[in-house]
């Protein structure tokens, strides 16, 4: 009986053969160390509703329960990835964690699940943010929030840096009163899913620094303006480069015209961020190199296609890839296309 019992669990997925289980579990103190580790992605299985009362910071929300959950795990999750996986007690992110393992992914499943975190007395949170974390050169931390749309918040050794906030986006809502005031605010650009005067009041400290194009420094009437090929050292480990970004194709030059807007590439004690702003695949481009992380627009028409998109990729070749600013544009194809490139696709909420 328990052979046979063993054997119905590993076709709901709990286990490759009879009795054998093809992910680990791990207790609260070790999941909790997991999820520090850069390479690691945090799944959180349960509903929507679920995940919104509370979930561990930084989790991605895919509900195990839906037909397409495997395929969109490995739209959102490079194949080979390791996933701490979680659910309310540990059931239902064993069985994922069972499907996706059978996909070749390590998979470790918190056991007693969050109910077990919150008995630990570990945090949950309600903000709906993914993060993504990395390491420099030296070994610091860097936290990559994904807001919304272009608005990325960056954490980096005590230090905040915030690209193009907006307080609203289409029915979300960003509530920057709950984060830290930002030491560096980066915006590209004057549209309105870029620069938000409010969003930059509320993020704006005794020592806050803001760094934008000539446009909108003076439409906030304040700010260290930058112009295409300007380089700023912002502190000993920090600098700031503004690269052009632009449309190219007729029609569209309207929306973003040459010299008017800026791209940036951050360099945060060796790691080299490129923030591309709004621009199709310009040939300026070609001059983007070295670059360990990349944020590129997908937004057609008023920036790339998928096809500019994957063709600026390969010329930049960055280890990691966000594609964001992508609206309604699908991007679901584009991590398979570079996979053979050696590029680390991630997909997250810019849309």
């Amino acid at each position: 009986m328990k052979k046979i019992f063993a054997c119905l669990m590993a076709t709901l997925g709990l286990t490759t053969a009879c009795g054998q289980p093809n992910f680990k579990d791990a207790d609260v103190k070790d999941f909790a160390e997991l999820t520090k580790e850069p390479d690691v992605v945090l799944l959180d299985v349960r509903t929507a509703a679920e995940f919104a009362e509370g979930h561990i910071e930084g989790a991605l929300n895919i509900d195990q329960s839906q037909s397409d959950f495997v395929g969109q795990v490995q739209t959102a999750v490079p194949a080979g990835k390791k996933i701490a996986v979680y659910c309310r007690s540990g059931r239902r992110s064993a069985n994922a964690a069972g499907r996706l393992a059978d996909k070749g992914y390590e998979c470790i499943n918190l056991k007693g699940g969050i109910v077990a975190w919150k008995e630990a007395g570990q945090p949950v949170t309600t903000a709906n943010y993914e993060i993504d974390v990395f390491k420099t050169r030296s070994g610091k931390t860097v936290r990559m929030h994904a807001l919304v749309h272009a608005s990325i918040r960056i954490e980096y050794d005590g230090k905040e840096i915030e690209i193009d906030p907006v307080t609203k986006l289409g029915n979300k809502v960003i509530d920057y009163t709950q984060m830290p005031k930002a030491d560096y605010l980066l915006v590209t650009h004057e549209h309105g899913d870029h620069y938000s005067p409010e969003a930059i009041k509320t993020l704006t400290g005794a020592t806050t620094r803001l760094i934008t194009n000539k446009r909108c420094a003076d439409m906030y009437g304040s700010g260290e303006v930058m112009a295409n090929g300007d380089m700023l050292q912002i502190a000993a480990d920090i600098t700031v480069e503004a690269v052009p970004a632009y449309n190219t194709t007729e029609g569209r030059q309207q929306f973003h015209p040459k010299g008017r807007d800026n791209g940036y590439i951050l360099t945060l004690d060796g790691l080299r961020i490129y923030i591309a702003g709004d621009t199709e695949d310009i040939p300026e481009i070609a001059a983007v190199g070295n670059i360990d992380i990349a944020f590129m627009p997908c937004n057609q028409p008023y920036t790339m296609t998928t096809e500019q998109l994957v063709r600026a990729a390969r010329t930049v070749k960055p280890k990691v890839l966000f594609p964001y600013h992508y609206g309604q544009t699908d991007v679901s194809g584009v991590p398979q296309t570079l996979q053979a490139d050696g590029i680390d696709v991630r997909i997250r909420h810019y849309e």
